[in-house]
């Protein structure tokens, strides 16, 4: 079958991907699909910011997978993980240009399994246009994305450092406008440093019909750097109920 991904594996068991380099890709870099117990080391993806659709990383219906000591340049994500992700470990990974590291997109088909045990540990964002992103279509579903820790996380100068968008719908063309089906629980922010490129550098948007939960931020600092003098970083929260501890900026207020 032909595969979206120059480099894919598919249905496959114990995977060992060592010193692997991807240069321009046409489309994905690298698919992991179906599989068990993969490991990605020392990976290189190099791609221009400009070029769509070049994600380097992509893992769905996928468990035990780990990406170590990488460094990720394109036009898209630098990792997405689609549905079915389980028990992902991203460590020491440099992103950017790109658009983060995200989970989804999720919720286009109502029979769709959830994402669920995810770890993105001591990862740089340099210059790219989203940082921690989960995205979701505002459809019916019965997918979910339950147990995702964001530790030790630097972002410079990332437009939408934190994200959660349960109204994905890129181009807002022919948009589904209805609440999002993907429960979004237990999602942990800790020692998270950096600039925003915009003002709001944390947006919550989540489900009406299936708030956030469990969300937790833990000694997090974003500033501002394309305002004026004092002009600080704010955050938006809608449908999101959590709490926070330790010094925290920006201010989250949960609803």
């Amino acid at each position: 079958r032909r595969s979206r991904h120059p480099l894919a594996y598919a249905n496959s068991k114990n995977v060992e991907i060592d010193g692997l380099t991807s240069i321009n890709s046409q489309k994905f870099h690298i698919g992991v699909t179906g599989c068990q117990n993969v490991n990605l080391r020392d990976i290189t993806v190099a791609a221009l910011g400009t070029s769509p659709n070049t994600d380097g990383i992509h893992i769905e219906k996928s468990t035990f997978v780990s990406v170590l000591n990488s460094t990720i340049s394109t036009g898209d994500d630098c990792i997405s993980m689609g549905p079915g992700a389980r028990n992902v470990w991203i460590e020491r990974v440099a992103c950017g240009p790109g658009h983060g590291i995200s989970i989804g997109s999720l919720g286009w088909k109502f029979q769709e399994p959830g994402v669920q045990n995810v770890t993105v540990k001591r990862v740089h964002f340099t210059e790219t246009t989203n940082g921690l992103r989960i995205k979701t279509w505002a459809r019916r579903s019965l997918g979910f994305v339950r147990n995702v820790l964001f530790h030790h996380v630097v972002l410079d100068g990332v437009k939408n450092p934190i994200l959660i968008d349960q109204n994905y719908c890129p181009g807002r063309r022919n948009c589904p406008r209805q609440a999002s089906g993907i429960k979004v629980s237990d999602i942990r922010y800790k020692s998270i440093r950096g600039t925003s490129r915009s003002k709001v550098a944390v947006r919550f948007e989540c489900s009406k019909a299936n708030p956030c939960a469990g969300i937790t931020m833990h000694d997090v600092k974003l500033t501002y750097v394309g305002g004026g003098r004092g002009e600080e970083a704010t955050a938006t929260c809608a449908n999101a109920r959590g709490t926070s501890s330790g010094f925290v900026m920006p201010v989250v207020r949960y609803l």
